[in-house]
């Protein structure tokens, strides 16, 4: 335990290497959530309005509640994995006497508290200056399921990226392609990331509720503010227990495949 704890703190520190680059980063998000947050707040232009099941209240808290769900669940070192392989890195790691998906998952949550950190401060500053209306839960028993739920999604999103890196195995020169179609378009549309998924119709939402996806960033929202009922949330919690089973077994027979196809190329 005490070596991970090492690699914790390590990892901390190499977040800050590029600092402008990460100040950019941060600024980007900002950005984004502020285009998304004036689009929303136009069209919720009376107090009263429901449009979509959401009111201006908890569209706005839906717009916010991304930017925070976002550096918890998709901030993650792991996108680094497919250059370990590509580049034959890994080699490094498979002779060292340490769990490469325990050392890879603690610098992940390295970087989730530093940006988890920042979206806080973010948020207090946008709070202030645009005094947005905030939707709070208060049912105790909503807050657990939102937890839960919310604890899941950041370790299916860590085994879906895993196996997204794996393609470097077999296709070391097209791992970051795969990874830019997997987190800026499958990801971001079907997580619920760029619009909530329930503008769409009914039954395209049903059918997205049995992809993973579905429960790295919308499920957890809708289950804060409060938009599914205990049956759903229960319901919803189990399917995405059941995905984290098989994409854990997915990925540790992949893993070995790719292992045994490996040949440290470039080293």
């Amino acid at each position: 335990m005490h070596k991970y704890f090492q690699v914790f703190k390590l990892s901390l520190i190499s977040e800050f290497a590029y600092r402008f680059n990460f100040i950019l980063w941060r600024f980007r998000n900002v950005i984004q959530i502020l285009v998304v947050f004036f689009f929303w707040n136009s069209v919720f232009s009376g107090q009263n309005e429901a449009v979509f099941g959401y009111n201006r209240e908890k569209i706005l808290t839906y717009v916010f509640g991304i930017l925070v769900l976002r550096s918890i669940v998709l901030s993650s070192r792991a996108v680094d994995v497919a250059g370990e392989i590509s580049s034959g890195n890994l080699t490094n790691f498979l002779i060292k006497p340490l769990g490469y998906f325990r050392y890879w998952f603690t610098r992940d949550v390295a970087s989730k508290v530093l940006n988890l950190g920042f979206s806080v401060l973010e948020i207090a500053l946008l709070y202030f200056l645009i005094k947005p209306p905030i939707y709070v839960q208060s049912d105790f028993l909503t807050i657990v399921g939102f937890l839960i739920s919310l604890s899941i999604a950041v370790v299916l999103f860590f085994l879906v990226l895993f196996l997204v890196n794996s393609v470097s195995f077999w296709m070391p020169e097209n791992a970051w392609a795969a990874q830019f179609l997997f987190i800026v378009i499958i990801l971001e549309f079907f997580s619920g990331g760029i619009f909530p998924l329930d503008v769409l119709p009914s039954s395209l939402v049903s059918l997205f509720s049995y992809l993973p996806f579905y429960y790295l960033l919308f499920f957890p929202l809708q289950v804060y503010l409060g938009k599914v009922s205990y049956i759903l949330m229960f319901k919803g919690i189990f399917i995405s227990l059941l995905w984290l089973l098989i994409l854990w077994f997915c990925l540790s027979k992949v893993w070995k495949m790719g292992v045994r196809e490996y040949s440290a190329e470039g080293r």
